[in-house]
Formats: C-alpha cells, sequence, structure tokens
C-alpha cells in the first residue's frame, strides 16, 4: 500500500493477491481506479466464463508485458521465474562460464569465449554449438537453457557440442567470472594512454583510475578514452568517472521526473587525479546511457574533445521497483540532462508512426545549448561529436551482416581454413572476400532488411488468401532485384566489410585483448585521436581554451 493524495486507498483482491495502486498522481486518481475496477471485473469474468481453462497467472503476465511495450523498452515487468533467471548483477562477478553465448535454433551458440575463463580453459571456442548440458538435450529443451549452465564454484558440468559438423564433448568447471569494465589498457606511443571503458559497472570508475594512474606512472601525458559500443550502465559511475578530470563540486547530470523525488543533481564529490591532461573520447551509435554522460558532460564543461560518430541518444533513466510475490518493475523515472541542459534522448515513445515505431527527433528540431566556454552543441540525437568521423558509421548492409550472422559465421569457417597463433593478423583479400559472397549464397544468408522482411510478409499473405499463385513471376522478380541490390551493396562497402571480417578473425586468434591491441596502431579513429592530441593548438582550438 503507498502514500496516494496523502491518503491511503486499498484495492480490491485479484485472484490469490492484492492489487495495489503506488504512484503519486495530480489529477487523476478517479480515472485510475475507475480502470482498475474494469480490468479487475474483466479479469474476473474472464478467469470464470471462459469456454477453456484459463491460467491467470499466464494471463496476467500477458496483460502487464502488453501494456508496457506502449511505453519504452527500458520500462520492464519481471515475473518471480524472471526475476530469478534475469535479475543483474552490477558487481561484475558471478559464478559462470565466462562466454558470450546466444540461441538459435535448439543450440546454444558459443559467440565470444573470454580468455582464461571456464569456457576457454574447457576448449569451447567461438563458433561451436552446444547441443547438450550434462544429459539434456537442447533440441527438446524449450526453457532457458543458460540456467542448466550455472551453480556453484567448482561444479563440473559435461557438455556436448558440434564444431564444424564433429560431435565433441568437455566438462566445464564453473568459477567465479569477473567482467571487467576496463578490458584493456596501454599506451599508444611514448606519451598517449588508451583506455577502453566497456561497460559502467560497480567496479567502472575504479578500473578507469586504475588505468589512468598506471599509465601516467607510465609517462602518458594524454589520454585516449574508448566508449564505442559501451551500452552504459550505473549512472553513480559515470559522475565518478567524470571526477577523474574534472574539478569536485561540478554539475555532471540532473535528472527530472514529474515526481519530486526522482529530481536529483549529481556533482563530483572528490579531488580529481589529473583536472589538466588532455583527453579525447571516442564515441559511436552504440554509446548509450551513462557513457553518454560521460561524453556529454566532459563536452559541456570543455574538458575533452570527443570524437567518432553520433552516439545512441539515450536519455532516460530507469530503476527497479520491487513488487509484491517476488515480482519486479524496472521502470523509466526521469530524464537526465548534461551539464549545459541537454537531454540527449532521440526517440520520442510517446508519439509513434503507422507501424508503431517510435519517432526520432529530426536534425531540424533539435535544441541549441552552449557549453561553459560557449561552444554550441544540440540536444535531442544523442552526442554529437566535436569531430565527426564518417567511417564510424556503419552502413545498413553491414548491419544487417552483423546483426545475423552472417560475418560471425564465415569467419568461423575461415578460422579452420587458416590455422594460427595468437600473434595472427589476418589479412582479407579480395579472394577471401569472393568466397564470402559464395558463402553468403551457399549458405542462403537471410539480410532481413526492412524491405526483404516486408517482401517475405507479402508473400506470406498471398498463400493465405490463396492468391500466391498469381503472383509468384512477380515476387521472385522482386526477390531477384532485392538480391542484386544486396549483392552491389556488399561491393559497394567492400572495405568497411573486410574490416569486420578482420576485426572478428583477430578475435578467434588473439580473443578480444588482441583487437584492442590492434587497433592500438591501425584504427582511423584511434590514430585521429592521437593526432588532435599531437596537435596542441587544434585541441584547444576545439576547446576554445
Amino acid at each position: 500500500m503507498y502514500t496516494f493524495l496523502k491518503k491511503r486507498y486499498v484495492l480490491p483482491a485479484v485472484g490469490a493477491g492484492l492489487l495495489f495502486v503506488g504512484a503519486s498522481f495530480r489529477e487523476d486518481f478517479f480515472e485510475v481506479a475507475k480502470q482498475i475496477e474494469i480490468f479487475t471485473e474483466l479479469f474476473k469474468a474472464v478467469n470464470e466464463n471462459y469456454v477453456d481453462e484459463t491460467n491467470p497467472g499466464q494471463l496476467m503476465d500477458h496483460a502487464i508485458k502488453n501494456m508496457l511495450s506502449d511505453l519504452d523498452p527500458y520500462t520492464v515487468y519481471f515475473n518471480e521465474a524472471d526475476v530469478v533467471k534475469f535479475k543483474i548483477n552490477n558487481t561484475g562477478e558471478y559464478t559462470g562460464i565466462g562466454a558470450l553465448l546466444t540461441r538459435k535454433d535448439g543450440v546454444l551458440i558459443v559467440k565470444e569465449p573470454y580468455k582464461n575463463y571456464p569456457a576457454d580453459k574447457a576448449g569451447l571456442k567461438a563458433g561451436d554449438e552446444i547441443i547438450q548440458i550434462g544429459d539434456v538435450n537442447l533440441i527438446d529443451f524449450k526453457e532457458d537453457a543458460g540456467q542448466l549452465l550455472k551453480g556453484s564454484k567448482n561444479t563440473k558440468i559435461d557438455l556436448k557440442y558440434k564444431r564444424q559438423g564433429k560431435v565433441m564433448t568437455t566438462q566445464l568447471v564453473l568459477d567465479e567470472v569477473e567482467l571487467k569494465a576496463v578490458p584493456f589498457f596501454s599506451k599508444i606511443d611514448e606519451k598517449t594512454g588508451y583506455i577502453v571503458l566497456a561497460q559502467f559497472n560497480k567496479r567502472a570508475s575504479l578500473e578507469t583510475k586504475e588505468a589512468l594512474e598506471q599509465l601516467k606512472r607510465d609517462g602518458a601525458e594524454r589520454i585516449v578514452l574508448d566508449l564505442r559500443g559501451n551500452p552504459g550502465g550505473l549512472l553513480a559511475e559515470a559522475v565518478n568517472i567524470c571526477n577523474l578530470f574534472v574539478q569536485k563540486g561540478e554539475v555532471i547530470v540532473t535528472t527530472k521526473s514529474k515526481l519530486e523525488k526522482h529530481n536529483n543533481t549529481y556533482k563530483t564529490m572528490r579531488d580529481p587525479i589529473d583536472p589538466e591532461i588532455p583527453l579525447v573520447i571516442l564515441v559511436d551509435g552504440k554509446s548509450a546511457s551513462a557513457s553518454e554522460i560521460v561524453a556529454g558532460a566532459l563536452q559541456d564543461l570543455d574538458r575533452a574533445v570527443i570524437v567518432g560518430s553520433r552516439s545512441f541518444g539515450k536519455g532516460l533513466v530507469q530503476r527497479p521497483i520491487d513488487l509484491t510475490y517476488g515480482t519486479q518493475l524496472k521502470i523509466t523515472i526521469s530524464r537526465y540532462y548534461t551539464p549545459s541542459g541537454r537531454c540527449i534522448q532521440a526517440l520520442d515513445y510517446a508519439h509513434r508512426d503507422k507501424d508503431g515505431k517510435a519517432i526520432r527527433t529530426e536534425a531540424a528540431k533539435y535544441n541549441a545549448f552552449k557549453t561553459r566556454k560557449g561552444r554550441t552543441v544540440f540536444d535531442g540525437g544523442g552526442i554529437m561529436p566535436d569531430v565527426e568521423l564518417s567511417e564510424t558509421k556503419t552502413s545498413p548492409i553491414s548491419d544487417a551482416l552483423v546483426r545475423n550472422d552472417g560475418i560471425f559465421n564465415y569467419v568461423t569457417e575461415y578460422y579452420y581454413k587458416h590455422p594460427g597463433n595468437d600473434k595472427t593478423i589476418p589479412s582479407i583479400s579480395d579472394a577471401d572476400f569472393t568466397e564470402f559472397k559464395s558463402f553468403l549464397k551457399r549458405t542462403n544468408f537471410a539480410f532481413d532488411t526492412d524491405t526483404e522482411l516486408a517482401l517475405k510478409k507479402t508473400l506470406e499473405a498471398a498463400k493465405k488468401e490463396k492468391v500466391d499463385a498469381a503472383i509468384t513471376t512477380e515476387y521472385q522478380s522482386l526477390l531477384t532485384a532485392l538480391q542484386r541490390s544486396e549483392d552491389a551493396q556488399i561491393t559497394q562497402n567492400q572495405k568497411e566489410i573486410k574490416d569486420l571480417i578482420r576485426d572478428e578473425a583477430i578475435k578467434r586468434y588473439q580473443y578480444k585483448e588482441g583487437l584492442y591491441q590492434f587497433y592500438t596502431k591501425n584504427n582511423s579513429e584511434i590514430k585521429k585521436a592521437v593526432s588532435i592530441l599531437n596537435a596542441p593548438a587544434e585541441y584547444n582550438k576545439i576547446l576554445k581554451i
């Protein structure tokens, strides 16, 4: 029971549980109470009168999740089973196998084993298909197969997996897996340090601090902080990371909500490690949330030069709320604003197009703000870099190849055809690229672009209406034209796709650490960052110092 217009109200029972209203409303209490009463009566009527037996828990679960789907993708309801399976542990440590897995067609596919963790020690490699865990055949197992890989430390789990068509066995020994927020740092050259910040867990600021201090001890006089691909995490850690570079008492982010209790201003609380060291931050379209707080705040304070491509644009803050019977709601409670007053939220979930997709804020509707030194910055569409690089943007065809595992699956085949070691840097030749295109055709790779999906839906609808025979010729003609277009786009973006293939291949031979090491000498965004840091006049001009 919650406070509600300074009064208390208990609402009717639903099934075995009590349903409560828990929020502060200004004027719409009657409307909320009315709708809950209607729903309660409807829910009872359905369960009592429907022709077949109903499952009240399942009905309620679907009703709640469908209701929340009209809000934003970050507001999510977890039933009891969901909480057990998916509750996030932000400490960065958990008992597990140390690998990124995905499930497809009844098997678990190893996407990336982490070096020296249980999956790696058991000999698993990217592309392996786990088909049996213990005595459980995954083809027949419809639940969350990941739960079968959990247990206490030193638990032994027998696995059966398929590699390049051959069935193999191994045994996993579970251990405490620490997911590093800073998986890599090193010096790029004599004076430049490089730090990769991959996530904002509870150790993010500590690991970044330790990396920064070590690089300074090693002689680094300037820093490149890489936030590319970082999806965010804990807001407090974003503030603490900014605090490494700015003085105590600086406003980093403000959150604003319809509820006063969710309105907060977050300031730096400690003395910095180095408030003067030249700093470049790398971002891309996958840098989101806490990454954007760091990049946006340090941009607004004229403390860092931002390089790369426009960030994702997530300006919403979530908080978990524990509900009755072990359930939980993760709900968007506020928007966050950078020091200049920007909210960089890109998608408007309150307004949707005819397909139900949230409308993206148009550039023409961005609002201008000023940094501390008077530079113009904009809201509404992520963090726009001070130095934008076109090569950081990937083409739609490349996105489709990555999203649907075209590159991943090809590299799995490539890896076993090209034996190497932990020093191997693959060079993707024109012949390899031709083989890649042949591989896509041989495996009937589905790009699943919007156009391709729309065409498939048209044929499915035609089959249902039994008019598919009449449009077969036209459909095949359109499909052939689409395939020609996709092939042309692959050729047009050959360099970009070759680089993606090379990067995935490097991880197979040298793990993710090897890819980061390769980037320090070969990545164009890092090279640009170093060139800016090597030219103090250019750096100062960008920041108006």
